[in-house]
């Protein structure tokens, strides 16, 4: 698909959210008035919200009148989040112990009532892998199209069902210890999206062992290529890129950077180094590649020009492909939204950066919240308005552009660490123990 018609589909499924972070991975549902002000305690432009059982960080995603969303439900009692910002153990590599048995789930809702129309339980048993006090069992958001839903629960599998719940087929990647990098006590539980592209499905699997980028068909999960990665635990979601010259898959990572050709896997560009934890998305607009880590010693950003080829430099004065870059700005947790020309980045302390996405040049930095909640769940865009989630179930409206302004700061009643969807003129938000939707109501 040429890159004109690629942007052309991205408005035109607006209506739909059909993956981690929306059409294109962009965050970016343009075309639709959302709304500025809302508030579950008040119940004020608040549709429907419905409880989901079990522990996720997954985000929604949305077909046409249905919602698709995963979780992973302890059978002994509730699971907790005990690691969140600004507790004690933030931060603490300690695994949980001890869980017992879950049921790995699916779930399908009604997008205008909020009604359960199905649920399927993908997997029921002990997690073969042990998850971070702040992770869960049920990261990784499903992807889907107009007739299928995938779901991958890392160890416990992937999923491919038809939209009336059906089991189409399934398959066992293996155990996929995403933990800390040479130090495999601490496992911290799978966090890669897997990505549907034409008839497709994309998955990352950095891991403890042998990490890998994979190719499945669509129909029947049969793969089409595997390319191993020499890359330690990672949680990145890979991203396509289709222009007029080439398409490629582009995969962030600490020790292999780097963008592969859509249809053989082979490897175009590479890149080297940054945040040794690495978890955003890479994020593509305008002829650039925005990627970006903060762990360690480093905290990159870099903006790498999509034609690139070969082992790149991290310096743009050695590199004719690296179009400008920061080595201690980048971000954690969220993925940056690019968006009319500017890059947004938010830290996991609420730091909110804005930078001019062709230059690199500041323009401006400003706090979002009190400074102690975190910030995981990844910002999104539409209307003019950017919407950035903090973990204490607080949501700021930014307007966007190339100065500051919050437009509104409304609250969502519980714990929230996914990123929301849009679709409708409306928000779906995954918080702690509901899927929210939020838009005016008539």
């Amino acid at each position: 698909m040429p890159f004109f018609a690629l942007a052309a589909s991205l408005t035109a499924t607006a209506q739909s959210w059909p993956g981690f972070r929306g059409p294109g991975a962009s965050g970016i549902a343009d075309g639709q008035a959302t709304p500025t002000e809302w508030s579950v305690p008040e119940s004020k432009n608040i549709r429907w919200r419905t409880a989901i059982p079990g522990l996720a960080h997954s985000s929604p995603v949305i077909h046409g009148g249905k919602v698709f969303v995963t979780t992973a439900e302890r059978k002994a009692g509730a699971a907790e989040l005990t690691s969140l910002y600004g507790s004690p153990n933030y931060g603490s590599g300690d695994p949980v112990e001890d869980e017992g048995e879950h049921a790995f789930r699916v779930l399908c809702l009604d997008r205008k009532s909020g009604a359960i129309l199905w649920e399927r339980d993908a997997y029921v048993g002990v997690p073969k892998v042990k998850r971070h006090p702040k992770s869960t069992h049920a990261n990784s958001t499903p992807a889907c199209d107009a007739g299928h839903v995938v779901a991958f629960f890392g160890s416990e599998g992937l999923y491919c069902y038809d939209h009336d719940g059906k089991l189409l087929w399934k398959k066992d990647l293996g155990v996929l210890d995403a933990g800390a990098p040479g130090m495999p006590q601490d496992q911290w539980g799978f966090g890669s999206s897997r990505v549907i592209h034409a008839g497709r499905v994309l998955v990352q699997c950095d891991v403890q062992g042998q990490s890998f980028l994979a190719m499945l068909e669509l129909a029947d999960g049969k793969e089409v290529w595997r390319i191993d990665r020499d890359e330690d635990p990672t949680w990145c979601t890979p991203t396509v890129l289709v222009e007029p010259e080439r398409s490629q898959v582009i995969a962030n990572g600490y020790k292999h950077i780097g963008g592969y050709d859509l249809a053989t896997g082979k490897e175009l560009w590479k890149l080297v180094g940054g945040g040794d934890v690495p978890v955003p998305t890479p994020v593509a607009a305008d002829g650039l590649i925005y990627i970006t880590s903060a762990h360690g010693r480093m905290r990159p950003i870099y903006a790498v020009k999509s034609g690139a080829t070969g082992l790149l430099d991290i310096d743009p004065a050695k590199c004719a492909h690296m179009a400008w870059s920061y080595d201690r700005k980048g971000v954690y947790m969220q993925t940056p939204l690019a968006y009319g020309g500017l890059l947004y980045c938010c830290s996991d302390g609420g730091a909110l950066a804005c930078y001019d996405a062709r230059t690199g040049n500041e323009l401006y930095a400003e706090r979002l919240g009190d400074g102690t909640t975190g910030f995981s769940g990844s910002p999104v865009a539409a209307d003019g308005k950017l919407y950035f989630s903090g973990e204490d179930g607080l949501v700021h409206v930014v307007k966007a552009g190339r100065e500051f302004a919050l437009l509104a700061t409304n609250d969502l009643g519980e714990t929230h660490l996914a990123t929301p969807a849009i679709a409708d003129g409306a928000l779906y938000f995954r918080t702690r123990g509901h899927l929210v939707a939020v838009g005016s109501v008539d």
